[in-house]
C-alpha cells in the first residue's frame, strides 16, 4: 500500500478508481480505533465509478505515528493526503471520529468540500452526569478492558458476538497513547455552534441504536445546519459494518443527485 510521510508519520492510504471519470473524489475518513477496511462496501461499490480515496490515521491500522493531541490535528494529515494526491475538492465521508474530522476540514477550507457526509457523527459530545461520571471512571479500568466496553456497545443488539469480538481485538491493537489521547480528543471536540457556518450540501446517516454518539445528539446538530439531509438506519454506531449495503445506497443517492 502506498504510505505519505507527515510529521513522523507514515499514512497509508489507497487511492482507487478512474481518474477522469466525472464527479470530485470521494475521500472516507474512519473513526477511533478503526482503520480503512470501515469502508471496503462503499470502496468496491464507488471505486468502479469515481475516484475514492481512504487511509489510516496515524496510529490506526497500518499507518505509524503518535502524538496527535487534537481533531484539528487529524484533520492535518488528512489535508496533507489531499494535497499530495493534487485534490482540490472532494466529497468528504466521516465516521464517527471521521466525522468530527470532516467537519473541522469543511469550516477551515469549505472551498474543498463539494458535499459532506456524516456517519454516525456530531458537533459536541454531550453528556449526562451519570453518564460523564461513567466515562471518567472507565478510563482508570485496564486498557483493554477500556477498549472492549466501548467497542462492544458500538454494535446493536444481535450482532454477531464473533465479528464484535474481532473488532475489539483490531481496537485493542491501536497504540494506548493514541487510543486515550484521542479519546479525550473526541470529549474535547466542539463545533456545535459553528456548524451554521457550513454551506455546502450535508447527509446525515444515522444508526437508531448507537448509544456511542446517540441520534438525538446529532438531530440537535442538524437543526443547525442550513442544508443537511437525515436519514435514520437500524443499526448502531457501527454503521459502515453493520448495514454497508444499506449506507452504500444512501449514499450513492446522495452523491449522484446534480450539484
Amino acid at each position: 500500500m502506498p504510505q505519505l510521510e507527515v510529521d513522523g508519520a507514515a499514512l497509508t492510504y489507497d487511492d482507487e478508481g478512474p481518474r477522469d471519470a466525472q464527479g470530485v473524489p470521494l475521500v472516507f475518513v474512519h473513526g477511533w480505533t478503526a482503520d480503512r477496511h470501515r469502508w471496503d462496501h462503499q470502496l468496491a461499490h464507488f471505486a468502479q465509478k469515481r475516484r475514492v480515496i481512504r487511509l489510516d490515521l496515524r496510529g490506526h491500522g497500518e499507518s505509524s505515528g503518535a502524538g496527535v493531541r487534537t481533531i484539528a490535528e487529524l484533520a492535518d494529515d488528512v489535508l496533507a493526503l489531499l494535497d499530495h494526491l493534487a485534490v482540490e475538492r472532494c466529497v468528504l465521508v466521516g465516521h464517527s471520529m471521521g466525522g468530527m474530522i470532516a467537519q473541522t476540514i469543511t469550516l477551515a477550507h469549505p472551498e474543498r468540500v463539494e458535499r459532506l457526509v456524516l456517519v454516525n457523527s456530531i458537533g459536541r459530545m454531550t453528556y449526562s452526569r451519570g453518564r460523564g461520571l461513567l466515562m471518567g471512571v472507565s478510563t482508570l479500568v485496564p486498557f483493554k478492558l477500556f477498549v472492549a466496553a466501548n467497542i462492544q456497545r458500538a454494535f446493536a443488539p444481535g450482532y454477531p458476538r464473533d465479528e464484535i469480538r474481532a473488532y475489539v481485538k483490531a481496537s485493542a491493537n491501536t497504540p494506548r497513547e493514541v487510543v486515550m489521547t484521542l479519546y479525550g480528543a473526541m470529549r474535547a471536540f466542539d463545533v456545535l455552534d459553528r456548524v451554521g457556518e457550513i454551506r455546502v450540501p450535508t447527509l446525515m446517516v444515522h444508526g437508531y441504536h448507537d448509544i456511542q454518539l446517540p441520534v438525538r445528539q446529532m438531530l440537535r446538530m442538524a437543526k443547525a445546519y442550513p442544508d443537511a439531509e437525515v436519514r435514520i438506519i437500524d443499526a448502531g454506531h457501527e454503521l459502515p459494518v453493520e448495514k454497508p449495503e444499506e449506507l452504500t445506497r444512501t449514499l450513492d443517492r446522495f452523491v449522484s443527485v446534480p450539484a
